[in-house]
């Protein structure tokens, strides 16, 4: 894609890492966001398609990430007890609305 912003980890070669991609819901921490990844399957009995979500939290060492940004994160070794995931590439860009200053 045009827009698509490269970090240090997607310097990498091929590889044989799993790779996720979803939206930062969070962007409180210190060089790590929690990215939300949503899929949707198939119902095993029911036969209805339903939306299953699980979030990541993965490891943004430039904090380039902003909140609701379109993100590929990579499989990584364990970086804390939740940390597993890297930030690979941000893939689109949230619209960022400027606050407006009340006086």
């Amino acid at each position: 894609m045009a827009d698509e912003v490269k970090t240090p980890a997607a310097a990498e070669t091929k590889t044989n890492k799993q790779t996720q991609t979803g939206e930062v819901v969070s962007i409180k921490m210190e060089k790590t966001i929690c990215v939300q990844v949503t899929r949707r399957v198939t119902h095993p009995f029911y036969k209805r398609i339903i939306t299953k979500r699980k979030k990541f939290y993965a490891h943004d060492e430039t904090k380039n990430a902003k909140l609701g940004d379109f993100v590929r994160i990579i499989e990584a070794r364990p970086m804390s007890k939740l940390k597993r995931w890297t930030l690979d590439a941000i893939v689109r860009r949230a619209v960022q609305v400027n606050e407006i200053k009340a006086s």
